[in-house]
């Protein structure tokens, strides 16, 4: 009779216990303010957390507020670089650093829509995702060409890349698309134009490089594997039903058309490093990245699987920190010192990223931070706890 009464007791336990933690969890209605944290809700210091948030704010990146001066300085030394899309004048730093869906700092305007460059890469690989979730497609490591049999991915070495070669950024895929040869695109510090176009091609999946082209040749596959525009499939899939605002924008290059089902439709782009790509709020990518602390769950809907985030989130083979389009904290090249290794992020230029730490409960959102600085904030802000 004790043991019955101890083991019905450890259920009504278990069962409060449960229900509290699922209350922690703060979902925000659509253009409902994300709730500030109470006195006492967490443990924290509130002023070595302000002090973090303060960092940030003085750190503002140190490229022009045109964004297209930006773009044009910073990738100077590309051939043939030119704006293809849209761009947007930015506004100064702002950012938000939460815990279990609520408010702990903020600083900045955090409701205006900027570029986001290529934290962008993260949203398109969930598109791969939700793609994989409804069996459009079976599995990453397909073979692409079996899905897109236009051309793009013919020759002995294109025919060879995976859906996870794409994601991971080590299919070296050899072409040009809207203008934009892959060869020029974010070029070798070494060498010049011979050395480049001439050169001998990676065997998919044992080089990772960082390549602008390519990430546009997943979005073009995505869109034909979908059949309808990829902003259109994360409004339906996702940014709805996370209750984002109907502010946020995804472009393609000016000249990014394709034609499926007879229907003229946009192909967008992976970043912005030649304009395009997403332009969204800091509160839209907090609720982004909350979706992703919760294992792709927002309140009682599982909208992208946990299956899918546990892969997303895996180091590649030939970067121990890039997983399908998220930056992962493990003891690498890109490792911050006295962050957790189990953190993963997203990242754009100009000092765009969302931070997720799905065992701490943290989302970190901070936009036109000075990119150098982004490990000391992190770790500051770590500290605090």
């Amino acid at each position: 009779m004790k043991n019955l009464l101890f083991t019905a007791t450890l259920i009504v336990a278990f069962a409060t216990t449960f229900e509290t933690n699922a209350q922690e969890l703060n979902f925000p209605e659509r253009y409902e303010t994300w709730k500030t944290a109470e006195k006492g809700q967490f443990k924290f210091d509130n002023v070595a957390l302000d002090k973090a948030a303060e960092y940030a704010n003085a750190n503002e990146y140190s490229g022009s507020r045109d964004i297209r001066q930006a773009i044009l300085e910073g990738f100077k030394r590309e051939p043939f670089h030119e704006i293809l899309g849209p761009t947007k004048k930015r506004g100064g730093p702002a950012g938000m650093i939460m815990k279990n869906g609520y408010v702990l700092a903020s600083w900045g305007d955090t409701k205006r829509v900027d570029m986001t460059f290529s934290v962008t890469k993260s949203f398109l690989s969930t598109v791969a995702g939700l793609a994989e979730d409804q069996g459009l497609i079976k599995s990453t490591k397909d073979k692409v060409v079996d899905y897109i049999w236009d051309g793009t991915f013919d020759g002995e070495h294109n025919s060879k890349i995976t859906w996870e070669h794409l994601l991971q950024q080590n299919s070296d895929w050899s072409g040009e698309l809207w203008g934009g040869k892959d060869w020029a695109d974010r070029p070798p510090s070494e060498g010049g134009l011979d050395d480049w176009k001439f050169r001998k091609l990676n065997e998919p999946g044992t080089v990772m490089e960082y390549n602008d082209v390519r990430v546009n040749v997943l979005a073009y596959s995505l869109t034909h594997v979908w059949r309808k525009p990829v902003p259109m499939v994360l409004k339906e899939e996702l940014m709805d039903k996370i209750g984002a605002t109907t502010s946020w924008r995804w472009f393609g290059y000016d000249n990014a058309w394709t034609v499926i089902d007879g229907m003229k439709m946009k192909s967008v782009t992976g970043g912005g490093h030649s304009g395009a790509g997403l332009f969204i709020s800091t509160e839209d990518m907090a609720r982004f990245g909350t979706l992703f602390l919760n294992n792709g769950k927002w309140e009682e809907e599982q909208i992208i699987s946990e299956d899918w985030i546990k892969k997303a989130t895996t180091p590649s083979v030939p970067n121990v920190n890039y997983g399908y389009m998220w930056w992962l904290n493990q003891k690498g090249g890109r490792h911050w010192e006295g962050v957790p290794e189990h953190v993963f992020y997203a990242a754009g230029f100009g000092g765009n990223f969302i931070v997720v730490d799905q065992k701490s409960g943290l989302v970190i959102v901070t936009r036109w931070l000075e990119p150098s600085k982004i490990g000391e904030f992190v770790k500051q802000v770590y500290e605090a706890f």
